[in-house]
């Protein structure tokens, strides 16, 4: 397939491309500056530049693909505590990509977090099966998947908070790690027995491949190697690393410790892949997060 990605070099789009490539795919990988579009060169990808707010370019670019992965975010919003405006331009761009591919049977790959669904408050790990009936990036989610009934082969990749590897340079890890080093401690919120989801990278990618290439219309997936990490397992890993303390931080204080991450440390948001697993025929192969954080990668400065 002639294969249309957002966040092509990115942290998991850098993974997903080679996949896609290594399978005998053509991709057009979107860039915004020079340096993306040299890293997709590099990489053996087209280069389509832009950015998530040329909706047309967008359009055009998605209706010349046999299919469409989108992985873009806009991160700077988010990181800057702009959860809105983050939410509101991924709609815009699913929606744009849903103008052009109805009625083709093209299938179009959204991204997702398995964190959307931990407001559920679920007694068990959250499952593909459990929705959340709208808000932040859960009105993206359930358009893409709406577009089953509009001829589109749509599916929806749920990555776990902690998606991780060597390329991941800029992700909820190393926000971890950069505020340890800062704080002169590694933190967590209350005894730290919220679970976190991880995924290695390279499963992550595969996975993106597999639903390209078989996921049925209307298909939620969890992108989920280990199912529930403690929260104060990872925040011991960090600190045993850095040779810092590894203390519970007052809730008072989660803001001015964990940056927008406060949001999310608390989180309890153990989450299944079993049915992923079944229905794609994919299995995570690479290490989990407690041993890819012993890795030592992590921890490399400069």
């Amino acid at each position: 397939m002639r294969v249309f990605v957002t966040g092509a070099s990115g942290h998991v789009g850098s993974a997903v491309v080679p996949e896609l490539l290594s399978a005998g795919h053509e991709v057009v990988g979107l860039a915004r500056s020079e340096a993306s579009a040299a890293k997709l060169s590099a990489a053996g990808a087209q280069v389509r530049r832009g950015d998530l707010r040329d909706l047309d370019g967008l359009r055009e670019a998605a209706a010349e693909a046999d299919g469409v992965i989108h992985l873009a975010f806009d991160h700077e919003a988010m990181t800057a505590g702009d959860f809105a405006t983050a939410g509101d331009t991924d709609l815009a761009v699913v929606r744009a990509f849903g103008e052009v591919l109805a009625g083709t049977g093209k299938p179009l790959v959204g991204t997702s977090g398995t964190g959307m669904v931990a407001e559920l408050g679920l007694d068990r790990a959250a499952t593909e099966e459990d929705v959340m009936p709208g808000g932040y990036r859960i009105d993206a989610e359930n358009e893409l998947i709406g577009f089953a009934g509009r001829g589109i082969r749509s599916s929806v990749v749920r990555l776990p908070p902690t998606v991780h590897s060597s390329l991941d340079k800029h992700g909820f890890v190393p926000v971890l790690i950069a505020a340890a080093r800062k704080a002169g401690r590694s933190g967590y919120l209350g005894d730290g027995v919220n679970r976190w989801p991880a995924v290695h990278t390279l499963d992550a990618a595969r996975l993106y491949r597999l639903a390209l290439e078989k996921a049925p219309a209307g298909s939620r997936l969890h992108a989920v190697g280990d199912e529930g990490v403690p929260f104060r397992q990872i925040a011991e890993a960090i600190g045993r690393h850095l040779g810092l303390p590894t203390e519970s931080i007052p809730a008072e204080q989660a803001e001015e410790h964990f940056g927008f991450l406060a949001r999310f440390a608390a989180m309890d948001n153990a989450a299944s892949s079993e049915r992923t697993q079944w229905l794609l025929d994919w299995k995570p192969e690479h290490p989990g997060l407690l041993a890819d954080l012993d890795a030592g990668h992590y921890f490399e400065e400069g």
